[in-house]
């Protein structure tokens, strides 16, 4: 299940907070109340922290319990469209980075079936890293006669993003400096608190998989109907691609509403917004939340590019026969290291943007420079790597983007 948007969304929320009085005080209500984590605490063969970027692991998981453990009642397991309580995975995985230099942050969306090497294991697919471990580490707490429930659950998860969190650094090359990991609850919530987020769509589509039953043309969703906008990618010409694509353009239009003003000078609103991210936002032990809006504070609105991580293929299948999508580790990191000089467009030429998109929805074009090698075409990259590229949307006479 893929519930992207919720994550930095989440985040988005407490940035937009610092652009008011009240928000000051509901920032020191919420860091005082969130759940935190030492995932980031004494990693072992952490790169380098000089990285010349702050660099965010935004982790969505859909685990069936909130942000302190406890399980889902089944009334809200209906009403989130996912009863099942097999596994855990974490489908949506986006790096921020954010460079020292004061350039735009860029997003980076990880493709849920990336094969990555798992530290001290085989390699996995990015989205099952974190269950896989997680169960590994609950199964031998059992075995040593652990019978707390509720410290098999801590230590067991804890032991989960550690591991998503070192798969992460291999493939990319950073150092995780933030982590921030949010629930199916807590986006459901969101998208419900605000009153919803207007989408536009290509074609009507049905998927009984992520229960997707959509008109084409725009509309407005939240709740059940926003998770399985973002969670389809059956029936999707790029299947997995083209759903990371609806999920970049689903977080910038949510992201905006947060930011507008209605939603900001709106108490409930607020209010709705912080209740959910308390209950289903688990961030890293040393974030300070307030230090960071204040260092963000005029990014949020319009500064952050998404872009897809560059793959070399989307239809391989691994030892076990999975479908897998296969990424060159070495193109990743050099893809990613010049991510800290700003955006795709927004400096030197010479990486192949795997498409780029504003906090606006609209696409980002990289223009040369007379200083710069032109850049190669969308495709292709100087490793030869194939890149494939994310279309841009449609702009409705709306404005609305329009995807697939």
């Amino acid at each position: 299940m893929l519930v992207l948007g919720r994550t930095a969304v989440a985040v988005a929320s407490l940035l937009a907070l610092a652009g008011t009085a009240a928000g000051w005080t509901m920032l020191d209500r919420f860091q005082d109340s969130v759940t935190s984590s030492e995932v980031l605490r004494e990693i072992p063969d952490a790169p380098s922290a000089d990285d010349a970027a702050t660099d965010i692991l935004l982790v969505g998981n859909d685990s069936r319990t909130d942000a302190q453990g406890n399980p889902l009642p089944l009334s809200v397991l209906k009403e989130l469209r996912t009863e099942s309580t097999n596994g855990l995975n974490t489908d949506t995985l986006i790096l921020v980075r954010v460079p020292h230099n004061g350039s735009a942050p860029t997003a980076v969306s990880v493709p849920r079936d990336t094969l990555v090497q798992v530290p001290d294991s085989r390699p996995e697919k990015a989205n099952a890293v974190y269950g896989l471990a997680k169960r590994t580490a609950a199964d031998g707490l059992r075995a040593d006669g652990i019978t707390d429930s509720s410290r098999v659950e801590r230590e067991s998860a804890l032991a989960g993003q550690r591991t998503l969190v070192r798969s992460v650094q291999q493939l990319t090359g950073v150092r995780i400096d933030h982590y921030a990991e949010v629930n199916l609850l807590g986006f459901y919530e969101v998208t419900e608190a605000i009153g919803g987020v207007d989408v536009c769509l290509n074609q009507a589509t049905s998927d009984k998989d992520s229960g997707a039953d959509f008109a084409a043309g725009e509309q407005t969703i939240a709740g059940g109907d926003a998770l399985s906008f973002v969670r389809q990618r059956h029936g999707l010409p790029r299947g997995d691609l083209d759903r990371i694509v609806r999920q970049q353009v689903f977080m910038a239009a949510l992201a905006n509403k947060v930011l507008s003003t209605g939603t900001l000078t709106d108490p409930a609103k607020l209010e709705g917004l912080m209740a959910a991210a308390r209950k289903s936002v688990v961030l890293d032990q040393e974030w300070d939340i307030v230090g960071f809006a204040q260092q963000m504070q005029g990014l949020a609105s319009g500064g952050v590019h998404f872009v897809t991580l560059p793959v070399a293929d989307v239809g391989a299948r691994d030892d076990r026969g999975q479908s897998i999508v296969t990424v060159d580790p070495n193109e990743a990191r050099r893809f990613v290291d010049g991510l800290a000089s700003g955006p795709p467009g927004q400096r030197p030429a010479g990486i192949a943007p795997a498409g780029a998109m504003r906090l606006d929805g609209t696409a980002h074009r990289q223009t040369p420079t007379e200083d710069s090698p032109t850049p190669p075409e969308p495709g292709t990259a100087a490793t030869d790597t194939p890149v494939v590229p994310d279309p841009p949307p449609r702009i409705s006479s709306t404005g609305i983007p329009c995807v697939n």
